[in-house]
């Protein structure tokens, strides 16, 4: 599980996004990253997650944060969630789930008394230089731009 913290060196990561460029974390030097990971692209707690920080990304930008979202799901089913949703940031589609993994965001989860292993939500803030600044792990949908820009 999670086991970045404040301050460690955010893991290296290349990986497509929706439209199948090529995103690395090179990409975001010199800019503040919101990096969020979600369980399942257009699900109810996925989308208000994603919906909320939509809402907020003209803030976002003029705080100088860059916006990316990953989750396992295909590029085809992360491009239909970023048009059903009007999303203005890329969405990884990390099917074999390298970012996932090297984030430390996969692992056991409860639902209802069924045992699965799965993506834990949780949002890390890169800065400038590639350093983890905040890691969120109690990610409340629907209040999520307030937890990062708290």
């Amino acid at each position: 599980m999670i086991t970045l913290k404040v301050g460690d060196k955010a893991p290296n990561f290349e990986a497509f996004d929706q439209e199948g460029n090529t995103i690395k974390l090179s990409d975001y030097k010199g800019k503040k990253l919101v990096l969020f990971f979600y369980p399942k692209a257009s699900t109810p707690g996925c989308t208000m997650e994603a919906c909320n920080l939509r809402d907020n990304y003209q803030t976002f930008l003029a705080k100088g944060y860059a916006i990316l979202g990953v989750s396992a799901d295909s590029a085809k089913r992360q491009q239909n969630f970023i048009h059903k949703n009007e999303l203005p940031f890329p969405l990884l589609a990390d099917e074999d789930k390298t970012v996932i993994n090297a984030f430390g965001v996969w692992g056991p989860k409860k639902f209802m008394g069924r045992e699965y292993d799965g993506i834990h939500r949780a949002t890390f803030i890169i800065d400038e230089n590639g350093s983890i600044e905040d890691v969120i792990t109690k990610v409340k949908t629907k209040q999520h731009t307030s937890q990062i820009l708290k």
